[in-house]
């Protein structure tokens, strides 16, 4: 409890606006709440208590999202992407072991400055499209480095959104792709960190108290999704990746 005793009645208000932003850009867009929490709690407590603070909320908005087209449309999605989802979670669970080891600041601009330059990219016209016979390589890059990055930092999002608009996937698809990959690695994420005592009683009890707020925010956001049409939606995803990527770069300098 000592960690709730720490915590100011202003710093509590600013957790819950921080949850509340990050559901109603996730339902939106279907990404980003790991890195908006990320990048608020860790401004209020330390990066590892962070780390552990989004796992509930991400683990149950991902769940919500993956499974709202039905169960059969969720059993089709894992079986075109099953490659992509293993790889997430090997990479995951081997660099999580490294979480308090190894500094994040030079992981955080290798990830942050490409993702921001194709966000820039594609927002002035420039369209990337992965042709068929590259696909597979393409898959396992975007495994590896989605999973090396997210079990330092719970942040998996960027890169996946990435290659899902690089194929130029459905505006339904790309949703419930990410919210099966991402459930998927929050799951792996809170086992790899109940190991490395990152996630324990304290602050998974923290992690929970952002639940609320976070859905308040996840219903706000899937009410703005389901009013945008495809190419409303694919800018609005290349917008919040820009944002995510030069957040990433901001961290990575500061």
């Amino acid at each position: 409890m000592d960690l709730f005793l720490s915590l100011s009645e202003l710093t509590l208000a600013f957790l819950v606006l921080c949850a509340v932003f990050a559901g109603v850009v996730k339902g939106a867009v279907g990404f980003a709440m790991p890195l908006i929490l990320m990048s608020g709690l860790s401004a209020v407590v330390p990066v590892p208590v962070a780390l552990a603070g989004l796992m509930v909320p991400s683990l149950v908005m991902n769940l919500w999202q993956a499974l709202r087209g039905g169960v059969g449309a969720l059993s089709l999605t894992a079986r075109t992407h099953w490659r992509l989802v293993a790889l997430v979670l090997v990479f995951i669970a081997l660099s999580g072991q490294l979480v308090l080891a190894v500094p994040e600041r030079v992981l955080t601009l290798m990830i942050g400055v490409p993702i921001a330059l194709y966000a820039t990219s594609q927002l002035l016209g420039w369209r990337l499209r992965i042709a068929p016979a590259y696909r597979r390589r393409a898959e396992l890059g975007t495994g590896v480095m989605a999973g090396f990055f997210g079990g330092f930092s719970g942040i998996w999002g960027p890169p996946i959104v990435a290659y899902l608009v690089a194929l130029d996937t459905p505006k339904a698809e790309q949703v419930r792709t990410q919210g099966l990959l991402y459930g998927l690695a929050s799951c792996a994420l809170v086992l790899t960190h109940l190991r490395t005592g990152v996630a324990n009683v304290e602050t998974l009890t923290f992690s929970a108290m952002l639940l609320v707020p976070a859905a308040a925010g996840m219903a706000m956001g899937l009410w703005l999704q389901d009013r945008m049409d495809q190419d409303r939606f694919r800018q609005a995803t290349l917008v919040f990746l820009l944002l995510a990527g030069l957040n990433l770069v901001r961290r990575g300098i500061m």
